[in-house]
């Protein structure tokens, strides 16, 4: 579980290898209980997704249109845990729910949460693996999301050319540091 975790924080981190909810990132950044309560949400919705993404995958993945209907599914398992959690938040804990409701459909509905399922499915393994892949994914999105943070107020600065400010600079941020991931860890094709 430690070494699934330690590949999706730092080799397969889902923004700075193949930029998932990027855009998600961007906004988040701005401010620092952004960051952590998507890192949060993030967190709890792929380890919980990735647990019953386990389970179908050993159910059903001998079944000859799974490949297809995966991502389907996949959606339908993200909504479910989206509605229960927020129904549950809700009811038992309105103050909580007032603080989330902003920004947790957006969390939730990212391309980091389905990604982080089609990697597990993808890279197989047995339970714990598909949990820490699920933290990791948290963990790095927090990563992610932690270094823009404290990058953002140089980056959004009066030294930076009006042209560059905003978007176009996090972008380019986002890829330098990407290509330096890619230093560190190496790229192999297949």
């Amino acid at each position: 579980m430690i070494s699934a975790a330690m590949l999706s924080i730092l080799l397969q981190n889902s923004i700075f290898t193949r930029s998932l909810g990027s855009n998600i990132l961007v906004y988040a950044s701005r401010k620092r209980e952004h960051v952590i309560g998507f890192s949060l949400v993030i967190t709890y919705v792929t380890t919980l997704s990735s647990v019953i993404a386990w389970v179908l995958d050993k159910n059903f993945s001998d079944f000859e249109y799974f490949g297809i209907l995966m991502p389907l599914l996949y959606i339908l398992l993200i909504s479910l845990i989206y509605i229960l959690s927020l129904v549950f938040v809700w009811r038992f804990f309105p103050k909580l729910f007032g603080k989330i409701k902003a920004y947790v459909h957006l969390s939730v509905f990212n391309c980091s949460v389905l990604g982080a399922l089609f990697l597990n499915t993808q890279f197989g393994g047995a339970l714990t693996g598909y949990i820490g892949f699920g933290l990791g994914t948290g963990v790095g999105f927090f990563l992610a999301g932690y270094l823009l943070y404290i990058a953002h107020p140089r980056l959004n600065s009066e030294l930076v050319p009006a042209a560059f400010r905003g978007l176009p600079i996090t972008l380019v941020y986002t890829g330098i540091i990407s290509l330096a991931l890619y230093a560190f860890i190496g790229y192999a094709t297949r």
